[in-house]
């Protein structure tokens, strides 16, 4: 295959990955789905160990709790909400003329009680809320969720929809620290394991505004967010494929949360971009897993 092909291209080409016609948004081949499949039991093996509770929840979210997270201030440019027809007959045949016509007809759809996940965690801070307050030692949950967020692009790491794999860690201040460190090493030699180069750096979330710019500022002053990258992108910097997240107590005010002795717990969560560390592992290993180095197989497949 042409290796001077952009990487989407030659994972189209190899049925890796199956265009939609929507940058961004793309089916998944059983070899691709497999690779996930394998690298999530890897991850397990690792987490595992901690006796995690784990939870899954939808791709969607209640939207009061969404809108009562704080998201839209911060990044309204990646959030998407879930709309639906609730009209009467004589609004269902505007809305077909509309389609006839080649109009627009989305305006006659009205929102509904769900938004797209943006983040696996965001469900679980007001679920554990309404619980009271947190045993002794605090809480470790495992998640993974399809989440969304509206950044249309051609680079295959930089998809609408994609699964996130996290573990979260709420409890005092100290604890959730040293979770976070410890997943940053743990993290690390996993990666290498299945042979792909990484570095660890300093990181902020692309807030959004003028409001924004003071937000990455504080969050890279105060060292709140690292991520693990990883070169994917041909003639583009490294990818973020994990990333390591210190909220301090922000979900802990947010939602009420507390620990056993009534302070506000602190949360931090360790992400996983599941679709990303594929797309790693091919533009490293090349797009036939039969053909992966032994150790990486062997990691992988047992």
């Amino acid at each position: 295959m042409d290796m001077q092909l952009p990487l989407l291209d030659r994972l189209f080409a190899a049925g890796l990955l199956i265009d939609t016609g929507v940058d961004g948004l793309y089916g998944r081949s059983g070899a691709f789905e497999d690779v996930i499949t394998r690298f999530e039991a890897v991850i397990d093996g690792l987490g595992g160990v901690d006796k995690p509770e784990t939870i899954r929840f939808p791709p969607g979210m209640n939207r009061a709790h969404f809108e009562g997270s704080g998201y839209m201030k911060s990044f309204p440019q990646l959030a998407g909400t879930i709309h639906s027809f609730c009209g009467c007959e004589l609004d269902h045949v505007s809305l077909l003329t509309c389609m006839e016509e080649g109009k627009d007809w989305t305006g006659q759809q009205q929102a509904t009680d769900i938004v797209l996940t943006p983040a696996a965690c965001y469900p679980l801070y007001p679920t554990i809320a309404k619980r009271g307050a947190l045993p002794v030692g605090g809480g470790l949950f495992d998640l993974q969720s399809y989440c969304f967020r509206h950044e249309p692009s051609k680079e295959p790491t930089r998809m609408q929809l994609f699964r996130m794999r996290e573990y979260v860690r709420m409890g005092k201040p100290t604890d959730v620290v040293a979770f976070r460190q410890d997943w940053m090493e743990r993290g690390t030699k996993l990666m290498e394991s299945v042979g792909l180069p990484v570095e660890i750096d300093v990181a902020n979330d692309p807030f959004f505004g003028r409001a924004g710019k003071m937000y990455k500022n504080n969050q890279r002053n105060q060292n709140l967010k690292f991520e693990l990258l990883i070169p994917v992108n041909a003639n583009a910097g490294p990818t973020a494929c994990m990333s390591f997240n210190y909220h301090q107590d922000h979900f802990g005010k947010t939602w009420g949360l507390t620990t056993d002795d009534g302070e506000t717990a602190h949360t931090a969560c360790v992400g996983f971009g599941l679709e990303r560390i594929a797309l790693a592992l091919f533009k490293h290993h090349g797009l036939d897993v039969n053909e992966w180095p032994a150790h990486v197989r062997k990691t992988l497949w047992g």
